[in-house]
C-alpha cells in the first residue's frame, strides 16, 4: 500500500506538531499553504490554534475554496481543536465573521470549558482506536453540544467534570477531536486518521 501524503493546513496553530505525528504514524506529511500544495495530498488536517485567525487566513490564502471542494469531492480531513472548529456547521460564541468549512454537521461551542479552565487533562476512549483511554489534552477546547443524523460520536470525556461531554466526532472521511493529540506523545489518534486517509 502507497504511503498517503497528507498535508498540514500551515496558516496558524501547532503545524509542526502534526507534521511530526504524521510522520511518525506512517505518512508522508507536508505543510501546506497553497491551493498548488493542497492538489498534492490526499488528506489534511487542520490544526490547533486559534479559529477566528485561521478563518480569516484561509481567505487571505486563498485556500477556502480549494479547501471546500475537495472536502466535498471526499478528502478526508481531520480538525483538531481550532479545526473541530472550523469543520463544524455551527459555532456558539463565535465571532460573527468567523467562517468554518462546514464539513461536519455539528454545532459546537467555542471556549467550551470555560476561561478558567484554559486546559486540563482528561481520559477520553475514542471508538475504533484500541487500548486503554486515550490521554487527552485540551487547551482553551470546544465541545460538541449538538450532532446531526449522519455524525457518529466517537468520543466522550469519561471523568472528572467534563464528564460525557462529546469530545471526538466523525462524519464520513471527516474527523474532529476537541483535544490535541499531537501533544501527547500517543500516536494513535493520527494512526487512526492515515488509515483513513489510506482506506478512502
Amino acid at each position: 500500500m502507497a504511503v498517503p501524503v497528507i498535508g498540514v493546513l500551515a496558516l496558524q496553530g501547532d503545524v509542526r506538531e502534526h507534521v511530526a505525528a504524521l510522520a511518525a504514524a506512517g505518512a508522508d506529511a507536508r505543510p501546506v499553504r497553497r491551493p498548488t500544495e493542497l492538489d498534492t495530498v490526499d488528506g489534511l488536517v487542520i490544526p490547533g490554534g486559534e479559529s477566528t485567525t485561521i478563518s480569516k487566513l484561509t481567505d487571505i490564502f486563498e485556500m477556502r475554496e480549494p479547501i471546500d471542494k475537495r472536502i466535498a469531492d471526499g478528502m478526508p480531513v481531520y480538525g483538531s481543536c481550532a479545526g473541530m472548529i472550523m469543520l463544524a456547521t455551527a459555532v456558539l460564541d463565535g465571532r460573527p465573521d468567523q467562517r468554518g468549512f462546514a464539513g461536519i454537521d455539528m454545532t459546537v461551542r467555542r471556549n467550551a470549558f470555560g476561561r478558567q479552565v484554559d486546559s486540563f487533562e482528561a481520559p477520553v476512549e475514542i471508538t475504533g482506536v484500541p487500548g486503554e483511554p486515550f490521554h487527552a489534552v485540551f487547551i482553551r477546547a470546544p465541545w460538541v453540544e449538538r450532532v446531526g443524523a449522519g455524525v457518529e460520536v466517537i468520543g466522550t470525556v469519561t471523568g472528572g467534570p467534563a464528564a460525557d461531554r462529546i469530545v471526538a466526532v466523525r462524519q464520513g472521511n471527516l474527523l474532529a477531536t476537541s483535544f490535541h493529540p499531537e501533544l501527547t506523545g500517543d500516536l494513535r489518534v493520527h494512526a487512526y486518521f492515515v488509515d483513513l486517509v489510506r482506506a478512502a
